[in-house]
């Protein structure tokens, strides 16, 4: 069995640009992902969540990764999406730590590598 790993790259959070309006959230997650020999950069996914929810524990929507259309398991790699994601912004996020209250903030481009090995 090939493994695989994924390497993420970046976060463009809350972009006009990816479809954020007045109801809902878009941001892109950047990653390159590995699998056995083969590797593809500059993949993304968005990231789709309701304005005004917890940034901790209101659902999120995840896209299929764009730039790749070989098998993977879905449902392994969009909690590793999630957790990523998460981990950049708000109770504990490393980029923008936001505790009790709700704040909007567009088009933020955070770089933080994380690479993790899901299956």
């Amino acid at each position: 069995m090939r493994t695989a790993k994924v390497t993420f790259r970046k976060c463009i959070q809350d972009s006009q640009d990816y479809g954020s309006d007045d109801e809902h959230m878009v941001s892109r997650v950047f990653f390159d992902l590995n699998i056995g020999e083969q590797k593809y950069s500059d993949l993304y996914v968005d990231i789709k969540q309701t304005v005004g929810g917890s940034f901790e524990n209101t659902p999120i929507e995840v896209s299929s990764p764009q730039g790749y259309k070989g098998p993977f398991n879905y449902m392994v790699f969009r909690d590793e999406v999630e957790k990523y994601y998460r981990s950049l912004v708000g109770a504990k996020g490393s980029a923008f730590r936001i505790i009790g209250g709700q704040a909007r903030m567009i088009n933020n481009f955070i770089i933080q590598e994380h690479s993790v090995e899901p299956y």
